[in-house]
């Protein structure tokens, strides 16, 4: 193979995969439209309230409007409501909707035409919440709540009392520095008879496009996790054909974006049901039904379940549960993908500096790779010094590929020339830039997250194309490196000539965190090639 295509093979293997994964995104099922709903500024929307059925998971539609309960800590700006205590609106303090902006980040909401809300509630025989009942209306001592300086944690307590006689606490507890909430109900059967329930947690979300683009192939939409299946996305497509009905110990539901998470983890120990459904309107809804509990007369009893609203923080995800850190996907390459973000984190924890820590990450992955690399060019080399000799042999047979191949065998043998030298080397590298462009796509720690000068940002596109420019240069400088060879036809060289222009195109539109990686990535091989080829030139074989 010419030295030339081995050189942008890796490029054009990298951008094949890039619109293989954009096909897989227009293959999706589409969604339905959302319906348009209304709020005031200060109330919950009127919006129905899906409570799932004990037995079926089937939604039920429910009011739900009263004055909302503001809670602030360090990390969550919360607003909940009353009615079902339904958390309605989630802001991440320390994360700005521009990198600019003071406006901090809203994941849940209910706007005009918007709706992203995490429902939970007590079901079953004697559930606080269902069709019969409706939900349940909590009072509460305050309508705002704040982590005071120097409080660790924050409970929020709601308080419910049925016809019957039997209160309810609901308490929302937050800790300082995490992003997950833990809903805990307090059960006092005050009453002669026993009671039956069941807890159910629920993320609702307006359908809505993805994000994506072939660049950019972000997943939005749910996910779960079973006993049996650690992992799967089940997008709004998946929900509007067939409803989730898993029993599993365990488990958790969440909705998905690019960076940021929304999950409900009933305790690891229960049995519990993951469920979807499609709900009027365009409303998707992921969730689980916990284990039935009997709660004897004249005895307490507490009903728990956790939920995270935040970014895709593997170290916090892995702590509410051992899987829910798979939520941050690096498809089918995740085992190489581990200890490559792993290894960036201990970079970044160096020198404090994303776009360092690529450079770092890069030169390490590429010195790594050293040894395939000089393994290709010495491959390249010998097959260079050989095309006098099969140029011989194409005069010699001319027609005949037959003995025409079996000519370049034994002359290769003869030479101990390997033909596919050139290319194992690059199919053996590409694993390694996949999972390493996937651990830079996904990781939230890159957002807003400064590198020099202009590049304030590394999780979005250079302001004014300076990396993706240099990269071109990089690619030009690589190609000039080496002549086009005499045997290669006018039309690969034309297009040889053009590649470095096509691609700067493509990545003029990429992340500059992934540009910078990738410019650092052609520098390196620049550098490398001059020292193997001085080498080769010793031997004779340049």
């Amino acid at each position: 193979m010419e030295s030339q295509r081995n050189l942008m093979l890796i490029a054009l293997l990298f951008v094949s995969f890039l619109m293989w994964q954009a096909w897989q995104d227009d293959q999706a099922p589409q969604p339905v439209a959302a319906q348009t709903t209304s709020q005031t500024s200060n109330a919950a929307s009127p919006i129905a309230s899906d409570v799932p059925d004990a037995d079926a998971g089937m939604p039920v539609q429910l009011p739900a409007t009263q004055n909302l309960i503001s809670v602030k800590t360090d990390q969550l700006d919360i607003k909940i409501d009353p009615v079902g205590g339904d958390i309605v609106y989630a802001a991440l303090v320390e994360h700005k909707v521009e990198i600019d902006s003071t406006e901090s980040f809203v994941l849940l909401e209910q706007t005009g035409s918007y709706n992203y809300i995490s429902q939970s509630g007590l079901i079953g025989r004697d559930g606080i919440d269902s069709s019969t009942h409706g939900r349940a209306h909590f009072s509460s001592e305050s309508e705002s709540y704040e982590l005071a300086a120097g409080q660790d944690s924050l409970s929020v307590p709601l308080s419910y009392v049925d016809a019957n006689g039997a209160s309810y606490t609901k308490v929302f507890t937050f800790t300082r520095g995490q992003y997950d909430v833990t809903v805990d109900y307090n059960v006092n059967n005050t009453t002669s008879a026993p009671l039956q329930m069941q807890m159910y947690g629920q993320i609702k979300q307006s359908v809505q496009e993805s994000e994506s683009s072939m660049m950019m192939p972000t997943y939005r939409g749910a996910a779960f996790s079973t006993a049996d299946v650690r992992y799967e996305k089940y997008d709004f497509g998946d929900i509007a054909k067939s409803n989730l009905n898993q029993q599993t110990l365990g488990g958790w539901a969440a909705m998905l974006q690019h960076y940021y998470v929304s999950a409900w983890v009933p305790p690891a120990t229960d049995s519990n049901t993951i469920f979807s459904s499609m709900s009027t309107g365009g409303q998707a809804n992921i969730g689980f039904r916990g284990a039935v509990h009997d709660i004897a007369p004249g005895t307490q009893q507490t009903i728990s379940a956790q939920f995270f609203v935040g970014p895709k923080d593997q170290k916090a995800l892995s702590s509410i549960s051992e899987t829910l850190n798979l939520v941050v996907d690096y498809g089918f390459l995740w085992w190489l993908a581990i200890p490559i973000y792993k290894l960036l984190m201990f970079f970044q924890s160096l020198v404090t500096n994303w776009g360092l820590a690529i450079i770092l990450i890069t030169l390490t992955v590429r010195g790594i790779l050293y040894p395939l690399t000089k393994a290709q060019y010495t491959s390249m080399a010998k097959m260079r010094n050989l095309q006098p000799k099969l140029a011989e042999l194409k005069e010699r047979f001319g027609d005949d590929r037959q003995k025409m191949g079996q000519a370049m065998m034994e002359l290769y043998k003869k030479e101990k020339v390997n033909p596919m030298g050139g290319c194992l080397p690059i199919l053996l590298q590409m694993p390694i830039f996949i999972a390493l462009y996937w651990v830079l796509l996904e990781s939230y720690e890159l957002r807003h997250a400064p590198f020099i000068l202009w590049i304030d940002d590394l999780s979005v596109q250079d302001p004014y194309y300076v990396l993706p420019l240099l990269m071109g240069v990089s690619m030009w400088l690589m190609q000039k490196m080496q002549p086009m060879a005499p045997t290669m036809d006018p039309m690969q060289v034309k297009m040889m000539q053009w590649m470095p222009v096509i691609f700067t195109v493509f990545f003029l539109w990429f992340p500059s965190g992934l540009v910078l990686y990738w410019l650092v990535g052609n520098l390196v091989a620049i550098t490398q090639q001059k020292i193997i080829y001085a080498g080769l030139e010793k031997k004779g074989l340049k």
